[in-house]
């Protein structure tokens, strides 16, 4: 019987906490896919590791031997598909092509696709369901969109059960400090609190944002692999936290944690809001997939505190050079 889920991308930011999150939450094997050959993480020593290329049709083969389900995050970046949207082309939308076929000819059950709330524009702004019409204007969020229409495509012909998640702003402590996605906002200014005890914005911090907590996100995960195929309905679901708060609100909390966590009050500076500069309302529907079942628990604190801790143990040694450490 096949037991295994396959992650594509877990060693990375999201996929690390998702596969924390199903090996705790499933007695389903985890097989973490990566383009190098590797061995287990020491976060997840039990975990199975594949050698994989999205674009490689053999390797897809070996991969998916035994796999019951398949959770796909494996992209390139928003950052790297500004500068060269073709790869994002051909990565994004027909790698996810080719994994999703190779899927369905190796009889796996379930494919889960992490696509993104950017699918709808940018910035986000007003009210947003799955009703919205997307509009992408980056070339992550074109791609992921495309990737999307042969998930759901494939879920209506009934030929797997595709789900495609519009993930708003996940944040939390990785599975490990070396994660390369430090830049995430909350991520950053929970490292600069430990390396320079400020937070340094580069905007007035009005903006609005949707944020879900990683406990959540991959609660998420662990409830579409066990959703029957009536209640999954078209497929298609937006997933926040049902928490719109600015960039500046979430500065303050995150300097509010630092104190009661490490000890001391970081600085915050930002640039100083224009006269009357105020910024859209942000409303990120997350109704039909609570119609599910789900139900978010994520603690918003709790996930900013273990970020913190996190980067002191990883970067105490800088936080011991600032000279207000003294």
């Amino acid at each position: 019987m096949n037991q295994a889920i396959l992650i594509t991308g877990g060693f990375g930011y999201l996929g690390g906490r998702i596969a924390l999150a199903i090996a705790n939450e499933t007695s389903c094997q985890v097989r973490l896919a990566s383009r190098k050959p590797c061995t287990a993480p020491p976060w997840l020593p039990q975990a199975q590791t594949v050698v994989m290329d999205v674009l490689d049709t053999e390797s897809l083969r070996a991969s998916l031997r035994g796999v019951k389900a398949v959770v796909h995050l494996a992209a390139v970046n928003e950052n790297e598909s500004a500068v060269n949207p073709e790869k994002a082309l051909r990565v994004n939308t027909l790698g996810t092509l080719r994994l999703l076929q190779a899927a369905i000819a190796a009889g796996v059950e379930r494919f889960i696709y992490f696509s993104t709330a950017h699918i709808y524009g940018a910035p986000l702004e007003g009210y947003i369901s799955e009703q919205v019409v997307s509009r992408p204007v980056h070339p992550y969020a074109i791609t992921h969109r495309a990737a999307e229409d042969f998930v759901l495509a494939a879920h209506d012909e009934r030929r797997i059960r595709g789900y495609v998640i519009r993930l708003s702003n996940g944040f939390g402590a990785p599975a490990y400090a070396g994660v390369d996605r430090w830049t995430l906002l909350v991520n950053d200014l929970c490292r600069q609190a430990v390396q320079t005890r400020q937070l340094v914005l580069r905007s007035a911090g009005l903006q609005q944002r949707d944020f879900i907590t990683l406990h959540d996100v991959g609660r998420a995960v662990c409830h579409l692999l066990a959703l029957s195929r009536d209640a999954g309905g078209d497929g298609l679901f937006n997933l926040g936290g049902e928490l719109s708060m600015s960039v500046w609100d979430m500065a303050q909390r995150i300097a509010n944690c630092c104190r009661e966590t490490l000890g001391f009050d970081p600085k915050i500076e930002r640039p100083v809001p224009a006269p009357g500069e105020e910024a859209p309302s942000l409303v990120y529907d997350i109704s039909k997939f609570k119609q599910t079942g789900f139900v978010l628990e994520g603690d918003i604190d709790i996930e900013i505190k273990q970020t913190l801790r996190l980067c002191e143990s990883a970067w105490q040694d800088d936080a011991s050079k600032h000279p207000l450490a003294t």
